[in-house]
């Protein structure tokens, strides 16, 4: 493993102009919603769902000069506040954002410098630190970029062929370009994967166009002007929560219904699979992943078409139909898989556009439940898999396009937040050696003068409601990266996940370079010895099947 590099003197920061706004020093502050304390209390420690986002690419090597990377990242810091952010808690339901003004382009420039890293580690090194090593980030960096230009013994082997150079020198001669790494770091309660991979697409769409780097200095400088030098005193800097950007008008009735809708909806999502578990002391994650040639490719997109679903809804049926050939479970139950959805288009709060950034948490949740058996004839296996498929593809639309979306997703970040709150109440007290189980409370109540009401929901047998796996659905990402406007650079390789939990999993399918990508990120010491392989196994084969 080579030695982590020192930030070449070319990046060391520049005498820009240093004219302070009126808002130097002041401070902006946002209290979290429920989605992102959710997401903020189980990171704490660990740095459990923390995102990384990882590019290879190729480009000349002055497209790559530090000092032009550093201009490109303080932009977007600028344009994007919680990526510059901090974090403060005072108690559990009070978690604050803090940001500071910058007081110049200049001070953009040196907070940029200190959250960007130069390496020199191939692809699988740099997403194994940081899903296995010591944790990235923290409440005052919620962000951070590391670029990396590995050497020949890291990257012949995970790098594709050499393709034809880009462009020509002045000379005429082929220019000459090199293999590069990205991994955009970024705590999972600032955004969501969709912000990601916009912020990839801008941060390509800067360092491959033809300003020059002083160009890009002189562009921050003229958009830190334009935003602080007149800073309006009730400017929304920090972007809302999730829960205010789909604002309900509540009442008393408006809020019975709902927790009774989402009640209901929660006692239907029932799920008996489950993967063999193991204890141990160390988590390990490991994202084995796969990757289609381009004609390929097109060939199973146009089978899924054929079939009436997209290659997201026929990942769902490819986990059911693996899961069911490992003959794991009771067939008597069924499989329950959960995935995310994208709310931005439910937004109705209205943003200012200077401040409109896109680094917000926009996702809700729904579950998938399919059946969990074969029949013996191997002949109707392909015909039960796209009927599976189409039932995955109706289940994500109902949900997707469900009138009570809104008010469910509330409910579900109170439940969230309040779940949260406590684990991270008590994962504290045991820390402090304070913490004991709860105890039963004494039955004090006296006897009801009148005979109790019926119970407003039915009652039912409480059923297991276990998932198996959630799916990262990401979908076509050729359509969110727009590589013509970028010509200097050649994305190649698109890697996504987070730091997980001790016996976590996530499946991943997207569509990048024109080819379909799937990986599964998993807790490798979390499940009993070799059953994870074999399901990864069985996935493949089964899109290999019924896809290729």
């Amino acid at each position: 493993m080579a030695a982590v590099t020192s930030t070449p003197p070319s990046a060391q920061p520049l005498l820009a102009q240093d004219v302070l706004s009126p808002s130097s020093g002041v401070c902006f502050e946002r209290k979290m919603g429920d989605t992102e304390a959710s997401y903020f209390l189980p990171s704490r420690q660990t740095g459990v769902n923390d995102m990384y986002l990882h590019l290879g690419f190729r480009a000349e090597e002055h497209v790559v000069d530090p000092a032009r990377v550093r201009a490109v990242w303080a932009i977007l810091r600028l344009r994007h506040p919680l990526l510059a952010a901090s974090v403060k808690m005072h108690e559990y339901d009070d978690i604050r954002f803090v940001y500071k003004a910058p007081a110049s382009s200049r001070d953009l420039l040196q907070e940029a410098d200190a959250n960007l890293e130069y390496q020199t580690r191939g692809k699988d090194a740099l997403i194994d630190t940081y899903l296995n090593g010591p944790r990235t980030l923290s409440n005052t960096r919620l962000s951070y970029l590391i670029v990396s230009q590995p050497t020949e013994d890291e990257a012949g082997s995970l790098t594709p062929p050499l393709t034809p150079p880009l462009e020509t020198a002045s000379n005429g001669a082929p220019a000459e370009t090199r293999q590069y790494d990205l991994l955009i770091c970024a705590m999972h309660f600032i955004g969501d994967g969709m912000a990601l991979h916009q912020f990839a697409n801008d941060f390509f769409t800067l360092l491959g166009s033809e300003k020059t780097t002083s160009e890009l200095e002189s562009q921050l400088e003229s958009e830190w002007s334009e935003r602080w030098a007149n800073i309006d005193d009730d400017a929304q800097i920090i972007p809302s929560a999730l829960e205010d950007n789909i604002p309900i008008k509540w009442s008393k009735l408006r809020g019975a219904a709902a927790r009774i809708d989402f009640d209901m909806v929660q006692q239907k999502q029932i799920g008996g699979q489950s993967f063999p578990r193991r204890k141990h002391s160390e988590r390990r994650t490991v994202v084995p992943t796969l990757s289609f040639p381009e004609d390929k490719t097109k060939a199973m997109l146009k089978k899924c078409k054929a079939n009436g679903v997209s290659i997201s809804a026929a990942l769902f049926a490819v986990c059911g139909v693996a899961w069911a050939r490992m003959g794991l479970g009771s067939k008597e139950l069924p499989l329950l898989m959960y995935s995310a959805l994208n709310l931005r288009s439910s937004f109705s709060a209205n943003r200012q556009s200077l401040w409109d950034s896109y680094w917000f948490l926009a996702i809700g949740y729904f579950n998938v439940i399919l059946p969990n058996f074969l029949p013996a004839d191997k002949a109707q296996h392909e015909p039960i898999f796209w009927h599976r498929a189409r039932q995955a593809k109706e289940q994500s639309t109902r949900a997707a396009k469900h009138p009570l979306l809104i008010s469910r997703t509330h409910e579900m970040a109170k439940d969230r937040g309040s779940r949260a709150r406590a684990w991270a109440k008590e994962d504290d007290d045991k820390e402090k050696g304070v913490w004991t189980p709860p105890t039963p409370p004494l039955d004090t109540t006296p006897a009801p003068k009148q005979p109790p009401r019926e119970p407003v929901l039915p009652a039912r047998v409480k059923a297991s409601a276990s998932a198996l796996i959630g799916l990262s659905l990401l979908g076509n990402l050729d359509g969110v990266y727009k590589h013509a406007a970028f010509p200097s650079i050649q994305l190649h390789t698109l890697t996504t996940g987070s730091r997980q939990r001790h016996g976590a999993m996530l499946l991943f399918g997207y569509t990048f370079a024109r080819k379909l990508w799937v990986s599964l990120g998993y807790d490798e010491n979390g499940f009993s010895e070799g059953v994870v392989e074999r399901f990864w196994s069985e996935s493949v084969g089964v899109l290999e099947e019924f896809l290729g």
